[in-house]
């Protein structure tokens, strides 16, 4: 069974959490990898859809692989390497040499980072329900 639909939902899910993590005003380091998450999540249901079987969570070399498949645009290749790095450093302090991941990211950041996810969740919806 194909469960490419359940991966596709539930990244749409994650993205309404990343947007009520910046609606809180206070949890913008979520909002960066819940949006990460959210993008992964569809890129991995569009592989599915083709046949495909993604493994890790680079959304740059995800797109690479897929872009195999169908044509990929540059900036939704640059919205992938932007949200690779919102992969680790906004879950673990030791990503900063000091203090504690929330005091690194700020709301600037988390809609970029929702605005890069949406714009590839809509490239894969795209191609999804052709």
């Amino acid at each position: 069974m194909n469960r490419w639909k359940d991966w596709y939902e539930q990244g749409n899910r994650d993205l309404d959490r990343a947007l009520l993590d910046i609606e809180h005003n206070y949890y913008y380091e979520w909002a960066c990898f819940t949006a990460q998450q959210s993008a992964e999540k569809v890129i991995k249901a569009l592989a599915l859809r083709l046949g495909l079987t993604m493994w890790g969570h680079s959304l740059t070399e995800m797109l690479k692989i897929l872009s195999q498949q169908v044509n990929i645009e540059k900036d939704i290749i640059d919205n992938g390497k932007l949200l690779d790095l919102y992969y680790i450093p906004p879950r673990y302090p030791n990503g900063f040499p000091s203090g504690k991941p929330a005091d690194y990211f700020t709301e600037k950041q988390a809609k970029e980072a929702v605005d890069a996810a949406s714009n590839i969740i809509g490239f894969c919806k795209g191609i999804l329900f052709k």
